[in-house]
């Protein structure tokens, strides 16, 4: 007999999943490599191109001679600029590849060659021999630099220059003062798994099939069907796997329009993987920033002028502006501030999103301006930060609609036993030390669909077009479902990474889970008020509710909202070698409720480690002679290792804020990143003595600071 509606409709007395400490669902299939990335798809006489990039750093090719590279055996083509399809317009271009003979920066793609093996592939590369004509470069950025100038916006749509005051007046006026710069390095996203794509055209069906190491597979179907000329029903962009991004696939990149170029030129797949080494000229980076902090302050510690000034880089292609000024905005309550940023186009690769964009750099620079001023006052400087709290958002007024700041610096200094903080020691030849920062991220949620299909056998199937780039997201969203159908967790499976599903926003920004699940709990609320009215037996087809949260979504809220955080370090810095060594770390964070707290404090505990990455080993330079970023592999850009982190702590408040979405979550992605790089150098400079305002802190600059003294050290940032 067939079940009938009562033994499928979802009970409210149901073991409800949301909360629940869950593993991830993929994780077996991680662990022992049944999963498949998007350079793993063994389609039948798959073919494999290797990119060619520019040796010069400005100028325009005059000859690209192939002779050599398709005499090689297994070529199947080499693309130029002078013989490659012709694209259609795009918003980005950097994806105008192939389509003419200028040369914007060092490492531009001039040239694909197509064989039937990566290695063939590779050496047909090789073999291309490309000639240009070089004009005069510029990639190093400075303060004083002629080409600067002030944006209209920056990334994210802030306005680029904000003034509330005079900030110059009070900051004059003020008793207490601290004129500060500071200076954040370019740095890499580099995923564990390298931007790659297979692309696979049927010409007699005419569609295009491309399986993509994405952060979003809409996006990228969106994109190709402009680029070239195909209805956006007649591409299926796939990314079921995908082994990290960190803001670099979160648009498409050079990759998946030469896999498509390929496929269409030779007929048969091909695979597109960047080597590690093109990476850091081809996918985005963190722009470098200078930062000018000036803080003013009464005696008791009374915030009243704040001027952050930023300057930045973007490149001759497209205008990307970091905004790194933007977080000073929202965290201390400041009647008088101001500010801004300031941009030149340079021959430089165009930065893009890396991890936590703006508020990263921004609050590095902000918390250690705030340690500094601290020290001026002679007060804690968690202190110093409660009594700055903010009520209302300084920058537009808003009321928060929820701020439990203070909370987390109160619970975090508990847990660190940052009470009667002792100061700094020695061990032998190393100096002890730890420090503080606070930490913010914004609550962004997208439009998003969702559709929740009821089974004759009594499962559950949701589809949502989001993309697990190792967050857990899949896990999550099945929460989600199962708890808004009251059903138990293994009875619901989920459908993502397919741009055939309902369409969802790229995983970025903090936003998958907030965007996604908003949707999936509609759909799946609607579907059990379905079941709920359905009698007799579900059709053989099942039943089936959808959800758009478009209208929801893009509603204004009255409130601010953003999540916040507190991070607390202890350090060893060793006078002999300069090495400096992270003891202790520890993150309290205030962000909503959280879903699954193993999923989320893998996410908390690996911004830490990134910000560790970005305070100690991670840099990047660009060489001004030749253009190009010295840094390119991971070698020589120094991403920490499992000896270079301890054990860290990752805890938070139960935060209930009703201004959300229905699960009243906020973001986790980025905000374990915020503001650690700021207690890790405020710690250092405890150890110390020594002020470094320019990261990263490598031994050379700490035994140059140590030998130097306090005043120089402070002076060389």
């Amino acid at each position: 007999m067939s079940p009938t509606s009562a033994t499928l409709a979802p009970t409210a007395s149901a073991p409800t999943a949301l909360g629940a400490s869950v593993p991830r669902r993929e994780g077996r299939e991680k662990v022992t490599g049944a999963a498949r990335y998007a350079a793993e798809q063994h389609l039948p006489l798959r073919a494999y191109a290797w990119p060619v990039p520019a040796t010069v750093a400005r100028g325009r090719i005059t000859a690209v001679d192939t002779t050599d590279a398709l005499a090689l055996p297994g070529v199947l083509g080499v693309l130029t600029p002078y013989d490659a399809p012709r694209l259609g317009p795009s918003d980005d271009p950097t994806l105008q590849l192939l389509q003419d003979t200028r040369v914007p920066h060092r490492g531009w793609y001039v040239a694909l060659a197509i064989a039937d093996t990566l290695e063939g592939a590779r050496a047909a590369a090789d073999a291309v021999r490309v000639t240009y004509e070089s004009e005069p470069h510029d990639v190093t950025l400075y303060e004083g630099h002629p080409g600067l100038y002030t944006p209209e916006q920056v990334n994210g749509g802030y306005p680029a220059h904000r003034e509330q005051g005079d900030p110059d007046a009070a900051f004059a006026d003020a008793p207490v003062r601290v004129d500060v710069r500071y200076a954040v390095p370019p740095l890499h996203n580099h995923a564990m798994e390298p931007h790659a794509a297979t692309a696979d055209w049927d010409a007699e069906s005419g569609h295009l099939t491309v399986y993509d190491s994405c952060q979003g597979t809409t996006v990228v179907r969106n994109v190709l069907a402009g680029l070239f000329g195909l209805a956006q029903d007649q591409i299926t962009v796939v990314a079921e796997h995908v082994g990290g991004g960190f803001g670099s696939k979160g648009t498409p990149r050079p990759h998946v329009v030469l896999a498509v170029m390929a496929t269409r030129h030779c007929g048969r797949p091909v695979t597109v993987s960047l080597p590690r080494q093109h990476m850091a000229a081809t996918v985005g980076h963190r722009a470098p920033t200078l930062h000018h902090l000036r803080l003013g302050a009464r005696p008791d510690g009374t915030l009243t002028a704040l001027v952050h000034e930023v300057t930045t880089h973007t490149s001759q292609i497209r205008e990307f502006v970091e905004q790194a000024a933007v977080p000073a905005r929202v965290m201390y309550a400041v009647q008088d501030s101001r500010t801004t940023h300031r941009v030149t186009a340079l021959d430089v690769p165009t930065p893009s999103w890396m991890r936590a964009p703006g508020e990263t750099p921004g609050m590095y620079a902000l918390e250690s301006a705030m340690d500094e001023l601290a020290d001026a006052l002679g007060m804690d400087p968690v202190e110093l930060r409660v009594r700055n709290d903010a009520s209302t958002e300084p920058d537009s007024g808003r009321p928060f609609s929820t701020r439990h700041l203070v909370e987390c610096l109160r619970d975090g200094a508990r847990r660190f036993g940052w009470a009667g903080r002792r100061p700094p020691r020695r061990e032998g030849p190393l100096l002890i030390g730890t420090g503080v920062a606070a930490a913010t991220y914004p609550v962004y949620i997208a439009p998003s669909g969702a559709r929740a299909h009821a089974r004759p056998d009594g499962s559950y199937l949701v589809e949502v077009n989001a993309t697990d780039i190792g967050t857990g997201a899949r896990t999550v969203l099945a929460q989600i479902a199962a708890d808004a159908l009251h059903v138990p967790l293994d009875e619901v499976s989920l459908a993502i990474g397919n741009s055939a599903l309902p369409p969802g926003p790229v995983a970025g920004g903090s936003t998958g889970t907030a965007s996604w699940g908003w949707a999936v709990h509609d759909a799946c609320t609607a579907l059990s008020d379905r079941l709920a009215r359905h009698h007799g037996p579900l059709p053989a087809a099942g039943l089936s509710a959808s959800a758009d949260t478009t209208q929801s979504a893009k509603q204004k809220s009255p409130y601010a909202r953003h999540a916040f955080g507190a991070h607390f370090a202890e350090v060893q810095a060793d006078t002999v070698t300069g090495e400096v060594r992270v003891r202790r770390l520890l993150g309290v964070y205030a962000a909503g409720r959280i879903l699954n707290p193993r999923t989320a404090r893998s996410q908390f505990i690996g911004g830490m480690v990134m910000g560790l990455g970005m305070a100690l080993t991670e840099h990047s330079a660009l060489d001004p002679a030749f253009g190009d970023f010295a840094e390119r592999d991971l070698a020589s850009y120094h991403v920490p290792a499992n000896a270079d982190v301890p054990v860290i702590e990752a805890h938070w408040i139960e935060e209930h804020d009703k201004h959300l979405n229905p699960m009243g979550s906020k973001g986790i992605g980025e905000i374990g990143i915020v503001g650690t790089a700021a207690a890790i150098g405020n710690a250092v400079c405890n150890a110390t003595g020594r002020r470094l305002r320019e990261l990263p802190l490598t031994p050379d600059r700490v035994l140059a600071a140590l030998e130097a003294g306090p005043e120089a050290a402070g002076r060389a940032g």
